[in-house]
């Protein structure tokens, strides 16, 4: 290789990184300017925001409000149960639909395919007055078990987009071996499938997750309620007409960031595996 396409492919690689950590730089600018922010005084925020706390501006005031004045434990409960069910039961039923679409043909495989592509085209929020009018038909409002069927309905799509391209690429003849010895299809799915799934499951995880964990419409919409409030519908409370608790609202967000940094450090490395699978495939 000559001198001069050496120093292209290491420019085109610099000018990669450059742009890759300049989006970087601002998809982490607002999350750091909360953290940095819930550490510090009232008067210190608005004085000079983009500072670092100090010994004089350090105020813990605003997590001692959120955690003594609010039922943030209570809102984390709901939060986290809310997630869990709802991305565990996307992944299996997403799972289960990628694998049937892909695996078996028959009447009406093209129509519910092209369902599910129009769920991942046409936003779930447009429906809401539909949505509340079941759920107040099948007296679900105020409960959890409302916003667990929205996002299931929600992030199913999406997952079975992802995972049906995955489910492809499986190789037929271990499919075919464990048939001709005898394994029912059951079994090759739970057994054989699944455990090969589990990068892109681990992408579908994440991208589910973070929509549900975050969302605010449908749990002020379906959840209004004390006890079914989540956490995004629980910083609300500091948020007033006339004046803002900034430091619980930023001290409440900054709490409420830590599951999902969780959740990266745990996935980070299965994320980013499926990620370059489902690139490359």
């Amino acid at each position: 290789m000559s001198w001069l396409a050496k120093t292209r492919r290491h420019s085109k690689a610099l000018s990669v990184h450059a742009v890759l950590i300049i989006y970087t730089l601002i998809a982490l600018f607002p999350i750091l300017v909360i953290i940095v922010n819930a550490f510090k005084s009232r008067k210190a925020i608005f004085r000079d925001p983009m500072a670092l706390p100090t010994a004089e501006t350090l105020h813990l005031g605003g997590f001692e409000q959120v955690l003594t004045r609010s039922d943030f434990g209570l809102y984390a409960y709901n939060s986290l149960i809310v997630t869990v069910v709802a991305v565990g039961l996307v992944l299996l039923l997403g799972a289960m639909a990628a694998w049937a679409l892909t695996e078996y043909r028959f009447r009406g495989n093209w129509v519910l395919a092209a369902l599910f592509a129009m769920g991942i085209m046409i936003p779930i929020r447009l429906g809401t007055v539909s949505i509340l009018d079941l759920m107040v038909k099948l007296d679900l409002v105020n409960t959890l078990t409302a916003l667990v069927l929205v996002y299931i309905a929600q992030g199913l799509p999406l997952a079975v987009y992802i995972l049906s391209e995955f489910v492809r690429t499986i190789p037929n003849e271990l499919k075919e071996a464990a048939r001709c010895d005898g394994v029912s299809e059951y079994k090759i799915f739970f057994s054989v499938i699944l455990p090969l799934l589990r990068p892109a499951m681990a992408t579908v995880a994440v991208f589910t997750m973070i929509p549900i964990w975050n969302d605010l419409w449908f749990p002020l919409i379906l959840a209004p309620g004390e006890e079914s409030r989540t956490i995004t519908l629980g910083v609300q409370q500091f948020v007033g007409q006339y004046v803002t608790d900034w430091n619980a609202v930023l001290s409440s967000l900054t709490l409420a960031i830590v599951p999902v940094l969780i959740l990266y450090l745990i996935f980070s490395r299965q994320l980013i595996r499926g990620l370059t699978a489902g690139a490359v495939k």
